[in-house]
C-alpha cells in the first residue's frame, strides 16, 4: 500500500510535468517506472495477474468504451474487422517467427508471445489519443480497433498456452467453439448487464447511488463473463458502448457532472499506477534472467520493429484497396495509414496477458524460459509506449490530419447558435400556448437573446464575456466565504450556494 501511494504521488508530479512539456503522460510514467524499478525498494513489488486484470483493467476499458462514437463505428465496421481479426493473426505469426529465430524460446512459446503482443491496447491508445486532435472518423478507427481486437488475441493466447504449457493441440472445431464462447458469451453478458443497469438507473436519481453503480458496472460485467468462461474484456466493452449511447437518457445534467468528476479521478489514479507498474516491472524481470538469456535487448527491438512493419504492410495496401473501390475518387495518401500504423501502442491488456502465463507445465515442471518471455513482453510494451508515445503527436502534426483549433471553435459556435435558435422557437411556442406567465417567459427570452447576441459576435468578445463572468463569480465566491466565516449563513446554505457558483464557473470555463 505504501508503494502504491508513492506511485500515485509520483505519477501526479510526472503527469503535471508531462502536461507542461506537452508529452503524453503514459509514456513519461513508463519512463519514471523504469527509473523507480532500478531502486532497491522496487524489489519488494510483485504484481499479480489479478491486480491488473481484475482491479485495474475493467474501469479503464469501460471508460475507453464509453468514449467510442457509435455513429462513426457503424461506418467503419469493415476496416475495424480487418484490423481486429486479420491484423492480429498476422502480427501473432510474425512475432512468433521472429522470436523463435532470435531467442531460445520454442515455436510454441514464441507463438504465446505473439498472441500476447498481437493486439493494440485500448487503454494506452485512448490515453495517448486524448491530446491528439484527430478527425472523428480516424479517432474512432484507432480506438475501435484497440477495443475489439482483444477477443481475437485472447483466443490465440489461450490456444497457444494450451499447446505450449499443457502440451495439447486444438483443432479447428475447438478454435471455433472457443471463439463462440469467449467472444459471443462476452457480447451476451455485456448486453445483459447493460440492460439490467439501464433498468436500475431509470429508477433512481440519487447521485451517490449513481456513482456506486457507475463504479460497479465494469467489475460486474467482467466477473460475470469470466464466471461463465466468456471474455470479460469483451463484456466490459459491450456494456460500456451500450450505456455510453444511452447515457443522456439515464441521467440528468447534475449527475453527469458528478460522474465525470468521479470517473476522471478514478481513471487518473488507475492509469498512473498501471503505466508506472509497466515500467517498474522491467528491471526486476531482467534481474531474474539466467546467463544464457541476457542478450534480450536485440530481440525486444526486433519484435517491436516487426509489429510496426506488419502494421505498415497491412495498412497501406488496405488504404490503397479503399481508394481503388471508390473508383479513384479518393487521392492516394500516406497520412492516414501512417498515423494508424504508428498509433498501435501496446500496454495494459498485453501486460495482463503476460502476467497470466502459467509458472509450470502440465507435468508440474517449471515453464522453460518464462522469465525471458516476461522480459520480452514487458520490454516491447515499454518500447512501444515510449517510442510511439513520444513521436505520435509530431507525426500527426506532420501529416496535417490534426483538426485545427479554429475548425473546432467554428463548429462549436455553429452548434451553439443552432441550439439557441431552437430555444427561442420553443419559447415562442410556450407564448402561443400561454403555458407560463408573460413575466417568466420575458425573463427567459432576455436570457436566450443575450446568448444569441453573443453567439453572433466575434470569438474575442465571447472569450472576454466568459472571462469577466468568471471574475464576477470569483468575487461572489470570496464574498460567500466571508459571509460563512462571519456567521451570516449556515453550513448547508454555504455548501449549496458554493456548488451553484462552481457549476456556473464550469459553464463559462467550457465556453
Amino acid at each position: 500500500m505504501q508503494i502504491v501511494l508513492f506511485l500515485v504521488a509520483a505519477a501526479t508530479v510526472v503527469a503535471t510535468f508531462a502536461d507542461r512539456i506537452s508529452v503524453p503522460a503514459p509514456s513519461l510514467l513508463v519512463v519514471a517506472g523504469v527509473v523507480v524499478g532500478l531502486l532497491p525498494i522496487a524489489e519488494q513489488v510483485h504484481v499479480t495477474p489479478e491486480i491488473v486484470s481484475l482491479v485495474v483493467l475493467p474501469p479503464l476499458l469501460y471508460a475507453a468504451g464509453e468514449e467510442l462514437s457509435w455513429r462513426e463505428l457503424k461506418r467503419l465496421w469493415r476496416p475495424v474487422t480487418l484490423l481486429a481479426v486479420g491484423l492480429v493473426l498476422v502480427s501473432a505469426a510474425a512475432v512468433g517467427f521472429v522470436t523463435t529465430m532470435l531467442t531460445p524460446l520454442s515455436p510454441a512459446l514464441g507463438f504465446v508471445l505473439g498472441a500476447v503482443l498481437a493486439s493494440t491496447d485500448p487503454v494506452a491508445v485512448t490515453a495517448l489519443g486524448r491530446r491528439l486532435a484527430l478527425p472523428p472518423r480516424l479517432q474512432t478507427l484507432v480506438q475501435a480497433e484497440s477495443l475489439f481486437n482483444d477477443a481475437t488475441s485472447l483466443i490465440l493466447f489461450r490456444i497457444a498456452v494450451a499447446a505450449a504449457v499443457a502440451g495439447g493441440a486444438v483443432g479447428w472445431t475447438g478454435v471455433t467453439l472457443d471463439f463462440a464462447r469467449l467472444a459471443g458469451g462476452g457480447v451476451l453478458v455485456g448486453g445483459v448487464v447493460a440492460v439490467g443497469v439501464s433498468w436500475v438507473r431509470r429508477r433512481t436519481e440519487d447521485p451517490v447511488l449513481e456513482s456506486v453503480i457507475a463504479l460497479v458496472v465494469p467489475y460486474l460485467a467482467y466477473v460475470l463473463a469470466e464466471a461463465v468462461r466468456a471474455s470479460g474484456v469483451t463484456a466490459v466493452i459491450v456494456a460500456a458502448v451500450i450505456l455510453g449511447i444511452r447515457q443522456h437518457e439515464l441521467t440528468n445534467p447534475g449527475i453527469r457532472l458528478q460522474l465525470t468528476a468521479v470517473y476522471g479521478t478514478l481513471i487518473f489514479l488507475l492509469e498512473s499506477v498501471v503505466f508506472s507498474l509497466i515500467g517498474l516491472q522491467l528491471p526486476g524481470q531482467i534481474r531474474e534472467l539466467s546467463a544464457a538469456e541476457r542478450s534480450w535487448v536485440p530481440a525486444v527491438l526486433a519484435i517491436a520493429l516487426t509489429l510496426v512493419v506488419v502494421r505498415v504492410a497491412w495498412m497501406f495496401p488496405l488504404s490503397a484497396l479503399r481508394q481503388w473501390r471508390t473508383g479513384g475518387r479518393l487521392r492516394p495518401s500516406w497520412q492516414v495509414p501512417a498515423v494508424v500504423s504508428w498509433a498501435g501502442a501496446r500496454g495494459v491488456v498485453p501486460l495482463a496477458a503476460a502476467l497470466s502465463i502459467p509458472l509450470t507445465t502440465a507435468s508440474g515442471l517449471p515453464l522453460p524460459h518464462r522469465s525471458l518471455l516476461m522480459v520480452l513482453a514487458t520490454g516491447v510494451i515499454v518500447v512501444s509506449l515510449v517510442a510511439q508515445g513520444f513521436t505520435l503527436a509530431p507525426l500527426v502534426r506532420l501529416s496535417g490530419l490534426a483538426v485545427s483549433p479554429g475548425h473546432s471553435r467554428a463548429e462549436y459556435v455553429r452548434a451553439r447558435r443552432r441550439l439557441t435558435e431552437i430555444a427561442a422557437g420553443y419559447i415562442e411556442q410556450l407564448e402561443d400556448l400561454e403555458a407560463a406567465s408573460p413575466a417568466v417567459l420575458a425573463h427567459v427570452r432576455r436570457s436566450v437573446q443575450t446568448q444569441m447576441d453573443l453567439d453572433q459576435e466575434s470569438e474575442d468578445l465571447t472569450g472576454a464575456y466568459s472571462q469577466i463572468r468568471r471574475d464576477v463569480l470569483a468575487v461572489q465566491s470570496d464574498a460567500l466565504s466571508r459571509m460563512y466565516a462571519a456567521g451570516e449563513v449556515g453550513q448547508e446554505t454555504h455548501r449549496r450556494l458554493q456548488r451553484h457558483l462552481d457549476r456556473q464557473d464550469q459553464r463559462f470555463t467550457d465556453e
